[in-house]
């Protein structure tokens, strides 16, 4: 390993420290209860980038979701599909990745101006590999886009040949495959980028879903990979030492909702693992982050936290939130 400069988070002595995957949830970037315009969104991101700029002993990764902002990107190809060519699904996540990118980079390097400290942040547009056999493809499952009446939901899917499905009473919504990831093709350029002593911003929205054809060439495919998924690959791929996942409660808890709710606060996986097969976590909400956890300490990864931004450092000092060893 190269030698890394002033700040990269490599001890005296120079023997090297195994990086950070930092996980942000949809609350880490978008204020919650609302439209989430731009300026709202910089505001948010920007407080915590201000509580990442003190996570500076180690090297730090940092990974978010994106579904709001392709749900924008759709609707604005929706509405101009009489002019412009409709964006394919993998284009519109590698749109976001840019975007969002930018607005991390920006939020980031500021925080750490401010808080005195020198790294610096670079994002890399990040292709994550599926199987161009996964069952998911076969049943599209995962909601995106508009709601829509059900005379227009039938419509579209003559016209286009989207799957739609009726939504909790809330209209009708295209749903696409969520296929599991399996190689983030990026991998040895996030390393280099590591080395260098920068913050990298990887894998947004669980990266860009290609597909590997028969002749080894790549192609992208209308998916969306689930993000937490996708960063406890990128963790194991990477050896990190923590996975870091930052959401809206500062806990895990189970029996949520019920008199008899429970934070949990230091477990190890097989306990988990017994109270996600309990049905303690919801789909789509805390299931798919405690499937990731899961799937990092298996992966060999040593630790694994669910808590807010606003914790994180304490977190990742041992102090609070949810703490899952193997």
């Amino acid at each position: 390993m190269r030698e890394r400069p002033e700040g990269s988070g490599e001890p005296q002595g120079g023997a090297p420290v195994n990086p950070v995957v930092v996980a942000l949830g949809g609350n880490a970037i978008s204020p919650p209860g609302s439209a989430s315009p731009i300026r709202a969104q910089y505001e948010r991101t920007m407080e915590t980038a201000d509580h990442l700029a003190h996570l500076t002993d180690r090297p730090l990764v940092v990974t978010h979701g994106n579904g709001p902002q392709v749900g924008n990107v759709l609707l604005r190809s929706d509405l101009a599909a009489g002019l412009l060519p409709r964006l394919p699904l993998d284009t519109c996540v590698a749109d976001t990745q840019g975007g969002m990118g930018f607005m991390l980079q920006q939020c980031l390097d500021n925080a750490f101006r401010q808080a005195r400290v020198r790294r610096s942040t670079v994002t890399v547009v990040t292709r994550t590999r599926v199987d161009a056999d996964d069952p998911a493809f076969g049943a599209p499952s995962k909601p995106i886009g508009n709601f829509y009446d059900e005379a227009e939901a039938r419509r579209r899917m003559a016209q286009h040949g989207w799957a739609m499905r009726e939504d909790a009473g809330r209209g009708w919504r295209r749903v696409v495959p969520s296929p599991a990831p399996r190689e983030i093709l990026e991998l040895p350029a996030i390393e280099a980028l590591l080395d260098t002593g920068a913050v990298v911003v990887a894998a947004g929205g669980g990266g860009i879903p290609v597909v590997r054809r028969p002749d080894g060439s790549l192609a992208g495919v209308e998916a969306v990979i689930d993000k937490d998924l996708a960063s406890a690959l990128l963790a194991a791929e990477l050896g990190a030492e923590v996975l870091l996942i930052l959401t809206g409660v500062e806990h895990v808890a189970v029996d949520f909702g019920h008199p008899t709710r429970r934070d949990l606060h230091e477990l190890d996986a097989a306990t988990l693992a017994g109270h996600a097969a309990d049905g303690q976590f919801a789909p789509g909400s805390m299931l798919p982050k405690v499937q990731a956890v899961l799937r990092f300490l298996e992966g060999g990864g040593r630790r694994a936290i669910i808590t807010t931004p606003e914790l994180s450092e304490k977190a990742l000092a041992g102090e609070i939130g949810t703490q899952v060893t193997r």
